[in-house]
């Protein structure tokens, strides 16, 4: 079975995650961060998890709703710890929300050789993108730790990004196969497609 991994769980991987519950994988969550009333509006979370790490209260969420078994890390990943928790991944997924850890896994990726997608969404709303690591160039942020999903706002593009990165996640784990995709409110396009790895 493989093991993927989704780093931060917030707006697009909680969403991506809970979309990928049928997968047959073991799915794997870390986020350091706590659930608090303003992600409600945006993340796959309900009431009773407020105040619960994120990646604990999805685990919870997805046994208790699907009865669904995954784990749980709920720690912030660095340097110290990168190469202990991502080291049995088949599949690492980029949910981050800024260059320094999108960085992180890129190099670790790389190093060893580790299938990484990573997801975004502007700040706007306006578009999305999954993209491949082997084609991803992490943007900077306008200011650190800038909020692009908070509020609900841009709800309907979460879910549109989230649900491309939850087929390409799919199509990884069943074929191989590796998409990229750009996504806007009127359409989702593939924007490069490789043969099957295996």
């Amino acid at each position: 079975m493989k093991r993927v991994v989704f780093c931060g769980v917030g707006a697009l991987g909680s969403h991506a995650a809970v979309l990928c519950r049928n997968l047959a994988a073991q799915l794997v969550f870390i986020d350091f961060d706590r659930v608090e009333s303003k992600n409600l509006l945006s993340q796959a979370f309900v009431k009773p998890s407020l105040g619960k790490n994120k990646a604990d209260a999805l685990k919870a969420q997805l046994l208790n709703f699907f009865g669904i078994k995954a784990e749980a890390f709920g720690v912030r990943l660095g340097e110290d710890n990168v190469e202990v928790l991502l080291k049995q991944a088949d599949l690492v997924v980029d949910c981050f929300d800024n260059v320094k850890s999108r960085t992180l896994l890129s190099r670790f990726a790389t190093k060893n050789d580790t299938p990484l997608v990573h997801a975004g969404i502007s700040g706007d709303g306006t578009f999305g993108l999954v993209r491949w690591d082997e084609r991803f160039v992490a943007d900077a942020e306008d200011t650190e730790g800038q909020a692009t999903c908070e509020g609900g706002e841009h709800l309907p593009m979460l879910g549109f990004v989230a649900s491309v990165l939850a087929r390409t996640i799919q199509d990884f784990v069943v074929s191989g196969e590796r998409r990229d995709a750009i996504v806007a409110l009127t359409s989702a396009t593939v924007t490069n497609a490789t043969a099957t790895v295996g």
